[in-house]
């Protein structure tokens, strides 16, 4: 079709192109580009790696619902947790997208419209998912059943079984569904990246005060508006740092902007950064337990002054941790690290 010089620069060109994006957009050319960038004394626009694991892409998460009172001064069951995240997920459906729960909650005598109520949501989805336990025993066929009907469900749980050599998780039995199911797959995904989170601990002690709170402000050491993608806990150096689920450790680096981080992959759509830390007690690859020490706090990075950098994200995008843990609270009138 082309002639054969012709060919060798359209190839060559692509193959610059590729060059060019590989530099510009990912972790491997933002590395290249800060060392060049320190090797010839210049500036680089190259955003720190923890940019490439921010909320820049995935799939968006609903907002979360309201806790109820008795869940702001305890840990909520895993039971609890399940129907909250589907409660809230529910809620942030297209109304299309919720006639398959909205179906379930009739078959077994729940008044569809108390799903999304407010103050009967979190009972009433409890109930509908209690109702699937005993055709679906794992939490994530329930999810695959509430937001995707029953008849579907079990037929993606039957080819799972079918398969063997695992437990049938979301992301097996999505792979499942018949064609058309892709909004419910989302769904279930969302209810139980919210509801793992609602489950995790605290990284240091929840005495310590929260300098800086997520979202907008104006950065302490820039001078611009930028969003302040975690929360900023003042502790000491030295403090430990602990994890707040089981986990993989992802990343255990250090860069100019985050200083000594950590990087945990809790599954389920759920992982957490910990940044500026003098010491970090864990290396990528291992497996951490919920609540082992995985840091000792610092002031490394672009700091100004001993504080841990806490972050929460789900689907790969930044949330606020206090709509986890509402029982928390701001530090009046202290200056954001």
């Amino acid at each position: 079709m082309f002639a054969r010089r012709a060919r060798g620069l359209l190839d060559f060109t692509f193959a610059l192109l590729c060059v060019w994006c590989a530099y510009h957009h990912t972790p491997a050319g933002a590395l290249l580009r800060r060392t060049a960038a320190w090797a010839f004394n210049t500036r680089t626009t190259a955003r720190p790696l923890l940019a490439y694991y921010d909320g820049v892409s995935g799939t968006s998460v609903p907002t979360p619902g309201a806790l109820p009172p008795s869940m702001l001064t305890r840990v909520p069951t895993s039971a609890e947790a399940l129907a909250w995240g589907t409660h809230s997920a529910l809620k942030s459906l297209e109304p299309k997208a919720r006639e398959p729960a909205l179906a379930l909650a009739r078959e077994a005598g729940i008044a569809p419209e108390t799903l999304l109520d407010p103050a009967r949501g979190l009972a009433a989805t409890r109930r509908l998912l209690d109702s699937l336990a005993g055709d679906f025993p794992s939490e994530e066929a329930r999810l695959t059943a509430v937001f995707a009907g029953r008849v579907p469900a079990r037929f993606a749980l039957e080819r799972v079984d079918a398969e063997g050599g695992g437990a049938p998780t979301l992301e097996r039995l999505a792979k499942q569904l018949p064609p058309g199911f892709d909004g419910a797959s989302v769904g279930a995904a969302q209810a139980l990246a919210l509801s793992t989170a609602l489950m995790l601990g605290w990284p240091v002690s929840e005495s310590a005060h929260v300098t800086s709170p997520f979202g907008y402000r104006v950065h302490p050491t820039l001078r611009t508006r930028r969003m302040h993608t975690g929360v900023d806990l003042a502790v000491r150096t030295g403090t430990t740092v602990s994890a707040v689920a089981p986990g993989v450790v992802r990343r255990a680096s250090e860069d100019s902007v985050n200083g000594r981080v950590l990087v945990l992959d809790h599954g389920r759509g759920v992982t957490t950064a910990y940044c500026h830390n003098s010491e970090l007690l864990v290396k990528a690859g291992a497996r951490v337990e919920k609540g082992q020490a995985i840091a000792l706090s610092g002031n490394t990075g672009r700091s100004t002054g001993p504080h841990l950098h806490y972050q929460l994200e789900l689907a790969a995008r930044p949330v606020d941790p206090f709509s986890f843990r509402t029982a928390l609270r701001v530090a009046e009138g202290a200056t954001d690290l």
